[in-house]
């Protein structure tokens, strides 16, 4: 297929269709970028890894127009680039599709494909047809399957990863950067995601695939490239490297065990959990909890084990059954009544209900900390005592921020995260919920939090930890709840647990 190129790209000659040479990025306290380099090869996916904090992420904004290098350029097609804005990044032939994704869900699939480039009818007027017959040819020919009049806000986090995909697509992008594209979808979902990259790639793209996910780097990616701290470290041909080669590349030291459990002596019971029901949504969970515990949580996306955990904590309360802490009923109406009871719940999704973007990790962290009787007197909040503590977790998480007053917004994903792990384990739980604890966190940074989550163990907490990751749950797990479709399907123990049994029990 002959791609269609606007008048002001380049015309293509030599091996590279995207080159970075020595590109600095500074932000205040933070060398983000120290003279790092990436070349791309048309019709190639190349991964691009690093722990999070690595300059991953602000490489690929300062490719996108989002950011300005300080030093260093960045040519595309042989020719040095000047990209003030995404437009410019776009009209040069270069896509990005962001980790949090960024579509209005008030408007249909076609005016989000379209903005600001809608058909025109004689009149002046959108043609809304001619834009519903172009969306529709898109979705054709990648073999999506969306209705291009569809409310974008009624669709799941994998089709709105479709319409982003099909948007950059839409301007006959010469490059296309992913950042985490399957951090929140499915196998299946995955799969798709994946025919899509194999075709574009045989269309001669470019695709820079930034990922955490080692199986997806030796499945997809022909080369990757690692950073460390803002610093290029290699580039490597992917099929040549092994997974061990990339973890020494990544953090620089060995990593020789990413689940750290160790055994803790498993209490009496903390939280009991009986015939919990949310018609439509969960039926009849039934399950207890035990101090020093790790339970696990394991199901296939949709299965309800987040819905659970939010009602769990009051978020969206059940309709019926009974929940137990310390053998007393308790009636979890709110998330207020659920932090008096000794819970902390760390949702799964840090953007929309985790993280306060617009203020600075203090604030963040603080959140769940200023009900602490001992961080308050007379209704007033110890600022001191506050910033000390909060200054002790993110250092203990290794929250990579210039200080405390730094905006969230300006933070990695994966930095984000930590600070909402620090929040929560800052108020001293009893019983502590985690949704996806490691979701979009680096190789080296899982290792830590493991650590962390066995270490409260072995203090008596009960921990109900939810993943996706098979490996995580089986490596941290004392015992393994598995759900499917609302349902309990069964308990496994730990040393009865592998892959097969937990996936026969997930997709019965």
């Amino acid at each position: 297929m002959q791609k269609s190129r606007q008048n002001s790209r380049p015309e293509f000659h030599g091996d590279y269709i995207l080159e970075v040479d020595k590109v600095r990025k500074e932000f205040p306290g933070v060398v983000a970028l120290d003279q790092v380099q990436l070349k791309i090869r048309p019709g190639t996916v190349h991964a691009l890894m690093g722990e999070n904090g690595a300059g991953k992420s602000t490489l690929m904004k300062i490719i996108a127009g989002i950011y300005t290098p300080d030093q260093g350029e960045v040519r595309f097609a042989g020719q040095k680039l000047t990209i003030k804005t995404p437009l410019d990044a776009l009209n040069c032939g270069i896509a990005m599709i962001h980790q949090e994704l960024n579509l209005m869900n008030t408007m249909s699939v076609a005016e989000n494909v379209w903005i600001r480039r809608e058909p025109r009818n004689r009149f002046g007027l959108i043609d809304h047809e001619k834009m519903r017959q172009m969306t529709q040819e898109l979705f054709d020919n990648l073999k999506i399957k969306l209705d291009p009049v569809a409310r974008v806000g009624s669709l799941t986090v994998a089709q709105k990863q479709m319409i982003e995909i099909t948007k950059a697509v839409s301007y006959n992008s010469d490059v296309l950067i992913m950042d985490e594209p399957s951090s929140a979808i499915t196998e299946s979902e995955v799969a798709h995601l994946f025919a899509i990259i194999r075709d574009l790639r045989a269309r001669g793209v470019g695709i820079v695939y930034i990922t955490h996910k080692m199986n997806e780097v030796f499945e997809i990616a022909d080369e990757l490239t690692v950073f460390r701290d803002g610093k290029f470290i290699a580039t490597v041909d992917a099929a040549k490297a092994t997974r061990d080669d990339i973890i020494r590349m990544m953090v620089g030291r060995e990593i020789t065990e990413m689940f750290p459990k160790i055994e803790c002596p498993i209490g009496d019971v903390m939280l009991e959990v009986k015939n919990l029901t949310l018609p439509g949504v969960f039926h009849n969970i039934s399950f207890t909890l035990r101090k020093g515990e790790i339970l696990g949580l394991a199901g296939l996306v949709g299965s309800g084990r987040s819905n659970v955990a939010e009602a769990l904590f009051g978020v969206t309360p059940a309709a019926s059954g009974d929940i137990l802490i310390n053998g007393k009923k308790t009636l979890i109406t709110s998330p207020q009544v659920a932090m008096q009871n000794g819970m902390a719940f760390l949702t799964e999704d840090r953007k929309e209900t985790g993280c306060f973007l617009i203020l600075n990790c203090l604030e963040n962290i603080q959140m769940a900390l200023i009900t602490r009787a001992q961080v308050n007197r007379a209704g007033f909040v110890q600022q001191q005592a506050v910033t000390r503590l909060a200054a002790e977790f993110a250092a203990k998480l290794r929250v990579k921020t210039p200080n405390l007053q730094e905006i969230v917004e300006n933070l990695s994903g994966g930095n984000q995260q930590k600070l909402l792990i620090a929040r929560w384990l800052l108020t001293n739980p009893s019983i502590l919920i985690l949704d996806e604890p490691t979701r979009g966190i680096d190789v080296g940074a899982k290792a830590e939090i493991h650590r962390l989550i066995t270490q409260l163990a072995g203090q008596g907490v009960a921990v109900l930890m939810i993943s996706s990751e098979l490996p995580e749950i089986l490596g941290m797990s004392d015992r393994i709840m598995v759900m499917h479709e609302g349902r309990v399907s069964g308990f496994l123990n730990r040393d009865e647990a592998d892959p097969v049994r937990v996936m026969q029990l997930a997709a019965q």
